[in-house]
């Protein structure tokens, strides 16, 4: 696993032993019941704020009769964090009204904590006025629960920059739900139409909200701060995020963790937190955990799963089931879950379903599902439906289809638009168009498109006795490119540039490899090559390879080395059979010394 083994290991998870937790809940005791001792003696002593100190204590504990006793005598002293506090006891009670009067003495004493509770007691009742008024209060005098209680209230209402101005309030006074929901409303914001200087600035600031409520123990906050984290490649740090909301419970984030470990390599601990996941419910751990038992051929488990993610909500469940059948040949299960899928608007289910029917010589249902799934967004779908019509002769169509491909990136389908743009005469459309393919890979666009820059370019100048060598013009690096891709017409126009320049040992590997995939032009070249340096019965081999896939100059040499070496009947055969390939040339030529063959063989 390299660097990822140690990915959790630091001391920030760990927890104190058994035995100092005891330690720790003793002293507390111990210490809570000596401040118990210390305020009855001084509420004895007729002390209004011991009273309203341990009527809170009493409170805190659940010991509502003997709080209630010492908040009201404090309250009739004047204590208002006694008003507050009797109130909080009646409102746990289930006397809400009595409550919201000791709230309201209270909030008018100046009580801020006493107007957010009573600007929620009258959110509760559908008093937005009310609540808004005592909420404002509250958050006036700095109180934190207040600030996010009002801007809760406000975005609500629609109010974006008055909740704003509050919510961003609570989160710098601590309010970790605060900072959370404001990181996740400037997350929002921050759209595509922002310049770089300002979308940096935002990012900055979402990444600061997300990691004060993580760092507070928001385990939402914690994933979005572990996204964020892996998407700039931190993935130590990203790693641990996802791990604090995983741990509390946060299903996404164990997910997460887990692809984070299989990319790392750590399949075993990735399943451990998928497992985690999908038991929570999540359909995209389920989703990872069949595709694991897929790729070990445990079928079973992977169905097991995949129905799991599907019961989950997800998709790509029945997707994939369809895809499990595909691959055991079981077909009509499979067009059942694509078909699922498809109808819950998944387009690479669509556009698999497509396919398999296309498959089954269903076209006109192959048709809209292609349709549908293009419309969705997928490139694979377009490119598939410009084959369609292009199949038809509906060439106006499929190009419609390959040109949107093409503009999402589809290598082929840019291909396909390059090739009609030369048909049609467009050649700086075809370029590039071809541009776009060849740099996406396609070895056929690479050689089309050094074939359009070998038609334009100048010839190379004579080239002088002591001269450097010249530089490789572009079209022989593409070439070049497409030869090294395999692609054979490519490989024998490499291996001629390079006899041109003299460079016979390279011209023969192009060649030789052009001719062992296959390419009679490659074999007829290479026999010539050989021939030239004296290794005749080599170039006799090639040649025959050539002639016998079809290539009449090939038959044509063969015939003139028969005939050399006397071999009159054989000449004769191969003369017929040049003369019977062509090209019109090559075929009279042929036919000449067929027949001075003839004559030869009749003396």
């Amino acid at each position: 696993m390299g660097d990822m083994a140690n990915l959790f290991g630091t001391g920030r998870f760990a927890q104190p032993s058994g035995q100092e937790e005891a330690t720790d809940e003793a002293q507390e005791a111990a210490d809570e019941a000596a401040e118990e001792v210390r305020l009855r003696l001084a509420v004895d002593g007729g002390d209004v704020e011991a009273m309203s100190m341990l009527g809170a204590m009493l409170l805190r504990r659940g010991d509502f009769d003997g709080a209630e006793s010492q908040l009201r005598a404090a309250t009739a002293a004047g204590d208002r964090a006694a008003a507050n506090n009797l109130g909080v006891l009646l409102h746990q009670r289930g006397y809400a009204d009595e409550a919201a009067g000791w709230w309201r003495i209270a909030a008018v004493a100046g009580s801020a904590a006493a107007a957010h509770a009573l600007g929620r007691h009258f959110r509760e009742r559908g008093d937005e006025p009310a609540a808004e008024y005592w909420l404002c209060q509250s958050a006036e005098q700095g109180h934190v629960l207040g600030a996010y209680a009002l801007a809760d209230l406000l975005e609500h209402r629609g109010d974006d920059t008055g909740a704003g101005r509050w919510m961003r309030a609570a989160a710098e006074r601590g309010h970790r739900e605060a900072a959370y929901r404001l990181a996740r409303t400037l997350d929002r914001g921050a759209g595509p139409d922002r310049d770089g200087e300002d979308a940096a600035a935002v990012g900055e600031e979402v990444e600061q909200w997300y990691r004060q409520a993580a760092a507070r123990g928001h385990r939402r906050a914690a994933l979005h701060l572990g996204t964020i984290l892996e998407k700039r490649g931190e993935l130590k740090e990203a790693g641990r995020w996802y791990l604090t909301s995983a741990k509390e419970g946060e299903a996404r984030a164990a997910c997460a963790l887990g692809f984070l470990l299989r990319d790392a390599g750590d399949t075993e601990s990735a399943a451990v937190w998928w497992l985690r996941a999908a038991q929570d419910g999540d359909g995209n751990a389920a989703n990872a955990l069949g595709a694991l038992h897929a790729e070990r051929g445990e079928t079973q488990t992977a169905e097991r799963w995949y129905r799991a993610a599907m019961d989950a909500g997800d998709d790509n469940g029945a997707y994939n089931l369809g895809l499990l059948c595909a691959e055991q040949g079981r077909t009509a299960q499979a067009e059942q879950w694509y078909r699922r899928a498809a109808y819950a608007g998944h387009r690479e289910a669509s556009n698999a379903l497509a396919i398999l029917l296309l498959r089954g010589g269903d076209e006109t249902g192959a048709e809209p599902w292609f349709s549908k799934a293009a419309e969705a967004g997928s490139v694979d779908a377009a490119f598939n439906l410009g084959i369609l019509h292009a199949g038809r002769g509906a060439e106006r169509t499929a190009l419609r289809w390959y040109e949107r491909a093409a503009a999402a990136g589809h290598t082929e389908a840019a291909l396909q638009v390059g090739m009609a743009r030369l048909r049609a005469g467009d050649e700086r459309e075809a370029e590039r168009f071809l541009r776009c393919a060849a740099g996406g890979g396609s070895a056929e666009a690479a050689y089309r498109l050094a074939t359009v820059l070998d038609a334009r370019r100048p010839p190379p100048p004579a080239h002088e006795l002591g001269e450097p060598a010249q530089e490789k013009s572009e079209c022989e690096e593409w070439y070049e490119r497409a030869a090294s891709q395999g692609h054979r017409r490519a490989q024998v126009r490499v291996g001629m540039l390079a006899a041109a320049r003299g460079d016979v040992v390279e011209a023969a590997r192009w060649y030789r490899e052009a001719a062992e995939a296959g390419s009679r032009n490659g074999a007829f070249n290479l026999g010539l090559l050989l021939a030239r340096e004296g290794s005749e019965p080599e170039a006799v081999v090639w040649w025959r390879r050539a002639a016998d896939a079809g290539h009449g100059r090939a038959a044509l040499r063969l015939a003139l080395v028969c005939a050399r070496r006397g071999e009159l009947a054989e000449g004769q055969r191969w003369a017929d059979r040049a003369v019977s390939l062509g090209p019109a040339e090559v075929g009279e030529r042929a036919a000449r010394l067929r027949d001075a063959l003839r004559q030869e063989l009749s003396a």
